[in-house]
């Protein structure tokens, strides 16, 4: 069955190894099929700090208005960012921050802390690029960034399941072990 598919590149440079990665899933979905929208977060123009927190909320500038259709419109997000001190970029948090808000994301219970996710049916895949060998991300570090994206982000707003997909240590990569992941990126583009 074919999919409609985002393809979410947070890592700020488009001509990064997650930029190849993003490109290589978008070719491996569309040849499969499915219908396939790519956000590139470098190039949007949005302020990603909340200046007021949730006490008022920012008039959303027209790239994140056209993110928020483009999730709603997608059955399956694809992300694909580098972890940086344990954790998602700034750039990918900032955008989370400005577009996942109440009403649309998620929504709080009255007189409660608990909250419904708003986007489910979705389901994600995350193409995540590390420095950190992936065992030692795993069981010393205890995947912050991983856990963060999983069930405080993506979980909280509804999006189950999410897959999550390793691709390190990439400093000490060679040239042919790149090519495997970028081979890997278009596999699972196109069984998506």
């Amino acid at each position: 069955m074919n999919k409609r598919i985002l393809v979410i590149l947070g890592h700020p440079a488009q001509d990064s190894l997650c930029g190849a990665l993003a490109q290589a899933y978008v070719k491996g979905a569309e040849a499969a099929g499915h219908e396939v929208r790519s956000l590139a977060l470098g190039s949007l123009r949005f302020d990603p700090i909340l200046h007021e927190g949730y006490n008022c909320i920012q008039p959303l500038e027209p790239d994140l208005l056209a993110a928020q259709e483009a999730i709603t419109w997608a059955q399956h997000l694809v992300f694909v960012y580098p972890i940086w001190w344990g954790s998602i970029p700034a750039l990918l948090k900032g955008f989370f921050d400005r577009v996942l808000l109440p009403g649309f994301a998620f929504r709080f219970r009255k007189d409660s802390l608990m909250a419904d996710g708003l986007l489910v049916g979705r389901s994600a895949h995350l193409l995540v690029t590390l420095d950190t060998p992936p065992w030692y991300y795993r069981w010393v570090y205890r995947m912050p960034g991983h856990q963060q994206m999983r069930r405080t982000i993506l979980g909280f707003c509804g999006i189950r399941p999410v897959t999550v997909t390793n691709f390190g240590p990439v400093k000490t990569a060679s040239p042919r072990t790149r090519e495997r992941w970028l081979a890997r990126a278009f596999a699972y583009g196109a069984s998506a």
